[in-house]
This record gives C-alpha cells, sequence and structure tokens, in this order.
C-alpha cells in the first residue's frame, strides 16, 4: 500500500485569519462531524485487537500506549482513567509518553525522535510477551513509537496501533493496526484536532469494552469503581439500592461498611 501523509495535507480552508469567530466554529463543527463515520468504518479493526486484548488480560499481561505529543498524551490519560472507572490497578492499562510525566503538561518535541527510547522505556516496566502495547501515532511515521513496536515483534509481544494515515510504516509493524482516516486539519497538520479526536474515540473503545469483558461493568453500572468522592458513594448508594431493592439508609451502610459496591450486593446475598 502506497503512504501518503494525510494527516500533514493542506487544509479545504483558506484564509482562517478573516473568518468570523462564528463561522471558525462552524467550520470546525463540520469537520469534527466527519470522526465518528471515520471511526465507524475501522470497527472491525478494532474489534480484533480488543478480542487479542482481552486475552492478554485474562491471562495475567497489561494493556501499554505508547506515543508522544498529543497521542501520548491521550495514552496516558485512558490508561489513569481505568482504575478509578473499574477499580483496576494502576499497573494494569499503562500509558507511556515521550519525554516522560513531564512531555504531559509541557511540549518536548524532539523526545519523538530517539527511536530507541520507546523500547527502553518500556523495559522500565518489564513488559512480556504476555502484555499487549498499542503504538498511538496519528502520522504513523514517529520514530520513538516506531522503535518500540520493531522491538516488541523481536520480542514477539503482540502489537497494535492507531494512525490516521493508511500505509504508513507504524501499520507495517503492528499485528493489529487500526488506520482511521479522518482528512486533513482544519489548521494544516494540527493533528491534535480531528486525528486527536478519533485517537480518543477509538481509545475510549478499547479500554470500555475490554474492562467490560474483564467482567468490571454489571449491568451498565460501574460496580468495581472507586468510591474517591462524594458523588461517587452517591452514584455507588444509588446502584447498590436499585440491584438489591433496598432502602437508602441499607444501601449506606452496607457501603460504609464494605467499601465496594460489588461487595456490598454480593455480602447482603451472602448475608440473606
Amino acid at each position: 500500500m502506497s503512504f501518503e501523509k494525510i494527516t500533514e495535507s493542506d487544509s479545504n480552508y483558506d484564509k482562517l485569519e478573516d473568518k468570523s469567530i462564528k463561522q471558525i466554529l462552524e467550520i470546525i463543527n463540520f469537520e469534527d462531524n466527519t470522526i465518528a463515520n471515520s471511526v465507524k468504518k475501522v470497527i472491525p479493526k478494532i474489534d480484533k485487537l480488543i478480542k487479542e486484548v482481552v486475552i492478554q488480560l485474562k491471562n495475567g499481561g497489561r494493556l501499554f500506549y505508547i506515543g508522544s505529543g498529543t497521542s501520548g498524551r491521550l495514552g496516558v490519560v485512558d490508561a489513569s482513567e481505568c482504575p478509578p472507572t473499574f477499580g483496576v490497578s494502576s499497573d494494569l492499562v499503562i500509558g507511556i509518553i515521550a519525554g516522560g510525566d513531564k512531555a504531559i503538561r509541557k511540549s518536548i518535541e524532539n523526545a519523538e525522535d530517539n527511536i530507541n527510547q520507546g523500547w527502553k522505556d518500556l523495559l522500565n516496566y518489564n513488559v512480556s510477551l504476555n502484555d499487549f502495547v498499542i503504538g498511538i501515532a496519528a502520522s504513523g511515521t514517529t520514530p520513538y513509537v516506531n522503535g518500540a513496536l520493531e522491538n516488541c515483534n523481536k520480542n514477539k509481544i503482540p502489537t497494535g496501533c492507531i494512525t490516521c494515515n493508511p500505509g504508513s510504516p507504524i501499520s507495517s509493524l503492528s499485528k493489529y493496526p487500526i488506520e482511521v482516516v479522518v482528512g486533513p486539519e482544519v489548521i494544516t497538520g494540527s493533528s491534535r484536532m480531528k486525528a486527536g479526536t478519533a485517537q480518543k474515540l477509538i481509545l475510549n473503545m478499547i479500554s470500555s469494552s475490554s474492562m467490560i469483558k474483564m467482567g468490571h461493568i454489571k449491568g451498565n453500572k460501574m460496580i468495581d469503581m472507586q468510591l474517591s468522592n462524594e458523588k461517587l458513594i452517591k452514584r455507588g448508594t444509588y446502584m447498590i439500592m436499585e440491584s438489591l431493592n433496598i432502602s437508602k439508609l441499607k444501601a449506606s451502610i452496607l457501603l460504609k461498611k464494605y467499601k465496594s459496591v460489588r461487595e456490598s450486593i454480593k455480602m447482603y446475598k451472602n448475608e440473606k
């Protein structure tokens, strides 16, 4: 497949500075409306990747996201949401960004050019063939990410990717490539916009579907969520009330005792 760097192609719009704010907003919104349909087209590829992720997780492995810049930040955000949402260990889904944690807040763009550092960063977590590594790169050409995936392949570690350029190098390095083509950005080359949104949507799918299949959702409820604030405690109380058909007071007492929605429901049923 020939490689066209669509993420760097010229915007369909010109003289943006001469447009009103409302016109700019309408243009951005129009383009954003095309993203979900682009993701829909690659659902079969996402499905294949997630099925393999679930197999690895059920066998005791971990899921890694690795990227640089916006792509890396999106991976870190998705990974960081898994413990509070699904009650899993922070070691189950791990986000790695070129330049380390300081790159989450401050752009360290040259960090992406080191072809060896991505693999070194994975080795810091003792990555193994039980794990699954997803490279995130809108362009598909990021040396930091591609070097990491190449070494994963050498060590028989299953790999996937999320990219917005079809036929890019990252796809050839991934056993389960996801190529979501969203077209040129409104601001030429600003892949934090449509490409970033598409990556975020797919990351939502990967983590949410995987955790559902790992048993961390009951019905449609976050039964294993961390009770880290009053809002979540209140939500957990109502989940127990609904599940057991009991009063708010009883549900609250159970939650205070067992510190877990799942355990509260389980122990109440066992005591009956």
